[in-house]
């Protein structure tokens, strides 16, 4: 049974260890130990036992927004409804929280939509979005990822 869970500092070396092969293939942006301990609030894992075998987070931007960014299910447990989880979870927190839109920057599209998110331009996105996250990318400056958006 998959539980949904806040992360814990101790959770940061599994948590990269979950994501690394999406890093390594560029998919997901790698983010230190440093980065993950400064975020670790937006963490939401999905576990099966005391193992993680996804994870996802809830960055703010804004007063009333908020961006799904980390998503990652490792692979072997992916097709089973743990992203929607763990997006839905996400969701949740950002309501209770006050957020009102959420975005996210995807390679995923049918998923997101499937969860009701509609594709955006880019440009609509934060501008310092770009310059905090987007720079660090392998990819940049030429983005082949999707911009997609939903109102909670």
């Amino acid at each position: 049974m998959i539980e949904y869970t806040k992360a814990k500092l101790s959770d940061i070396i599994a948590m990269q260890e979950v994501v690394r092969p999406e890093v390594e293939k560029g998919i997901i942006l790698f983010r230190s130990s440093d980065e993950m301990a400064t975020n670790i609030r937006s963490y939401i894992l999905a576990k099966e036992g005391e193992a993680i075998v996804g994870f996802g987070a809830l960055h703010f931007h804004a007063d009333d927004l908020a961006e799904i960014r980390s998503l990652v299910v490792k692979e072997g447990f992916r097709g089973q409804g743990i992203g929607k989880g763990i997006i839905h979870a996400l969701l949740k927190e950002g309501e209770s929280l006050g957020v009102k839109t959420a975005f996210t920057l995807t390679y995923q599209r049918a998923f997101f939509e499937s969860l009701g998110f509609c594709e955006i331009p880019k440009e609509k996105l934060p501008p310092h979005k770009i310059w905090a996250d987007c720079i660090k990318c392998k990819h940049f400056p030429v983005c082949d990822e999707i911009a997609l958006i939903k109102t909670i």
